[in-house]
């Protein structure tokens, strides 16, 4: 006896083997068969959808759940414009936090201010707190006096905005969040996730790096685990800065790895090891993506970003990580920093060929055409954000110019050369929306209506596999996510109206009707 069937709808499998279906059975947690071979079947439960469309359940290859658990819970200057609008929040913050605390701000974006803020400034309505107010791109920080007084002069002496590995150095001198802590925080992101279609995702950097929260983070989730409470599947990466050096056995060839060698794979169908997390550069909202050309409009001539540490030893990491039998998610969005990247990753496979690695590229923000096709050489997926042009493409183009502007965030180019195309949201720095993502991916239109590289947009199939297929072949799930095929995970997603049939323009706006994982329904997010 089946467990559920789903009768009455619109199935659409992105499996070319059965690619629209009718019907859908489910036992165990896993799909059993389409159409005629459960049809006649017993369930406990049917549940006729009225014609409604089903797809795959969304996974999201690139998230910061914690992040965005805790930014949820966390003061926001958010959308001020005005910097004493701004001081306004950091005040009412500080004076509801102990004396000599430290006071999270989110929601920075030096953009809508026209200027970074001054330490001098926040003294003024801090009154001996410790402010640190997270930029929202996550690769810098605005801080105080009382901050900058612990750090190093070299750090310091760059005054209130520190980004990159100065932010980082600002981080730790935080005491970590708990693992209670975290759990919440994973458990509210999780649910949004879900009211959103999404039933999977990859964590990108615990334990470490620039948005690690804990050097025992992996317990958090573990905790939600065991506890019944983790809202939907997550597969975590670990940042490269957990890596130590190993005395293991020569044959190995493996100088550095995590704990007990521990690496891509361990796990379960809920909570599992992924890719490690290597970052090259910063970001484009900070400007510190590295670029070779610099960027346009936004002051000194020479401007081009920064790499995350010294090249070689980048690439090092990149290596070490390799030969430690690692799947390998390199952070890089500049495309000075993609061909570091890509550099990085031949060496790898030159060291000890490994074709099966699927490494990744997260972001792949700008991207020249002669780069393409080392993406395709090396197989080297490109895990993209089309949400962060869709809501930043308008100040993207502009600091790109008018050649440059095409090459962010590619569709079509990647996909002519055979690679493969990743969605993901990076949520909480944009909108985690899967269906708005794939209306842009269609369009290239920002929120203005302004096209960016309008060649690259590609068709509402190709856009949804990158959020099903292409996701799930990212994350070594193909052979239980991705598609709607027998033996694989019931895991799945209800809409108002089919986004291949409505105009492009409106596939952002389709309801979530109901998501569904391991066979049961978690959210109703429509009637």
């Amino acid at each position: 006896m089946l467990s559920t069937r789903l009768t009455n709808a619109n199935i659409v499998t992105m499996d070319p083997r059965h690619p629209v279906a009718h019907e859908l059975g489910i036992w165990n947690g896993r799909i059993v068969g389409l159409d005629d071979a459960v049809a006649s079947l017993p369930a406990q439960e049917v549940v006729d959808l009225q014609g409604a469309t089903v797809l795959p359940g969304f996974i999201d290859a690139h998230v910061h759940l914690a992040w965005t658990g805790l930014k949820a819970a966390t003061p926001t200057v958010a959308p001020c414009t005005r910097v004493d609008d701004v001081l306004a929040v950091v005040a009412g913050a500080a004076a509801r936090a102990p004396h000599g605390a430290w006071v999270d701000i989110a929601g920075y974006d030096q953009r809508a201010l026209g200027r970074h803020l001054t330490a001098a400034e926040l003294d003024k309505v801090s009154d001996g707190r410790r402010v640190f107010m997270l930029h929202d791109s996550g690769h810098a920080c605005v801080v105080n006096s009382a901050v900058l007084d612990l750090l190093p002069a070299e750090i310091a002496g760059q005054g209130a905005f520190l980004a990159e590995s100065a932010m980082t150095a600002a981080r730790r001198l935080r005491l970590p969040y708990s693992q209670t802590e975290l759990a919440d925080a994973v458990e509210r992101a999780g649910r949004a996730c879900l009211a959103e279609g999404v039933t999977a995702c990859a964590e990108a950097g615990i334990g470490g790096g620039l948005l690690g929260h804990s050097p025992v983070e992996l317990g958090a989730y573990q905790l939600l685990r065991d506890e019944g409470r983790l809202p939907l599947r997550v597969q975590l990466m670990a940042t490269a800065d957990t890596l130590t050096p190993v005395a293991a056995h020569e044959a190995d060839g493996i100088p550095r790895a995590l704990d007990l060698g521990l690496r891509t794979g361990f796990g379960d169908d809920w909570l599992s090891v992924g890719a490690l997390k290597v970052y090259t550069d910063g970001g484009m909202m900070a400007r510190t993506a590295a670029l070779t050309r610099p960027y346009e409009g936004i002051g000194a001539a020479d401007r081009t970003g920064e790499f995350q540490d010294d090249p070689d030893r980048i690439r090092d990491t990149v290596v070490a990580g390799h030969l430690a039998g690692w799947q390998l998610a390199v952070h890089a969005i500049g495309d000075r920093a993609v061909d570091l990247a890509l550099d990085a990753l031949e060496a790898a496979q030159r060291a000890r060929p490994r074709p099966s690695a699927r490494h990744r590229i997260e972001h792949a923000g700008l991207v020249r055409p002669d780069q393409l096709e080392r993406f395709a050489a090396l197989g080297v997926a490109a895990v993209v954000q089309p949400n962060f042009l869709r809501y930043l493409g308008d100040d993207y183009a502009t600091i790109m110019g008018e050649e440059r502007a095409p090459w962010l965030y590619r569709g079509r180019g990647f996909l002519d050369h055979g690679v493969t195309l990743v969605g993901s949201s990076d949520r909480p720095v944009t909108d985690g929306a899967p269906l708005r993502a794939v209306q842009f991916m269609v369009e290239r239109a920002t929120l203005s209506g302004r096209l960016v590289g309008p060649d690259e947009g590609i068709t509402v199939d190709q856009a949804l596999r990158a959020y099903t297929v292409g996701a799930a072949y990212a994350c070594h799930w193909e052979d239980v996510a991705g598609s709607l095929a027998p033996g694989h995970r019931a895991d799945l997603v209800v809409l108002g109206d089919d986004p291949r049939r409505v105009d492009p323009g409106r596939i952002g706006a389709i309801d979530v009707v109901q998501t569904f994982v391991d066979g049961r329904a978690t959210v109703r997010t429509a009637a």
